[in-house]
């Protein structure tokens, strides 16, 4: 099997260089495609789509990944699926939102962010603001920053560096944000 992921930049693929094998069989391989923001990949995503369902073998898989930001989740979910229909792929595109951000990710495997970041408090997820790290309000990208800053890293959150670095370290199974988890099931599904 084949995977075509497109992502909206490059901190998210990143972390998908090491996530994905730790989601997916050995035997899948991945090609994953960072576009310019989000506005950039919702803008290219029907061309793209359409050139690929003219080519696109059989065992290959496409998946989407975008920030939730401050869209309403159920109406980009479904502009995702309309896009996907009209190059009618729908059936083999696996689309998924993070909410709000990738970010929510990181804090919802806190051992993860303190592998890279170890002054990060250990009980950061036992606090009311991080303990749902979908619902965490202000940006997660924000949030996150401000962390790193009152935990004593002056430079704060580096997108790409700290994608990198946790995602690295970030256990599958453990995994508190509710967006990342059904990121997983969905890949597992296809």
């Amino acid at each position: 099997m084949h995977l075509k992921v497109f992502c909206e930049e490059i901190s998210a693929e990143k972390a998908l260089e090491n996530l994905l094998p730790k989601i997916l069989h050995d035997d899948v391989e991945c090609h994953i495609n960072a576009f310019r923001g989000k506005s950039d990949l919702l803008k290219k995503l029907p061309d793209r789509l359409h050139a690929l369902s003219k080519w696109l073998p059989d065992e290959w898989r496409i998946v989407i990944l975008v920030d939730r930001d401050n869209d309403d989740c159920r109406e980009l979910k479904s502009d995702l699926e309309q896009i996907a229909a009209d190059a009618d792929l729908g059936d083999r595109v696996l689309n998924r939102i993070a909410i709000e951000e990738l970010e929510a990710w990181f804090f919802g495997d806190v051992q993860a962010l303190r592998a890279v970041y170890p002054r990060v408090s250990n009980t950061l997820h036992q606090k009311a603001s991080y303990r749902d790290p979908d619902a965490i309000k202000g940006g997660t990208w924000e949030a996150l920053d401000r962390v790193l800053k009152n935990a004593g890293y002056p430079e704060g959150l580096t997108k790409t560096k700290c994608a990198q670095e946790v995602s690295k370290h970030m256990t599958v199974a453990n995994n508190q944000s509710h967006s990342f988890r059904a990121f997983v099931e969905g890949l597992r599904n296809l």
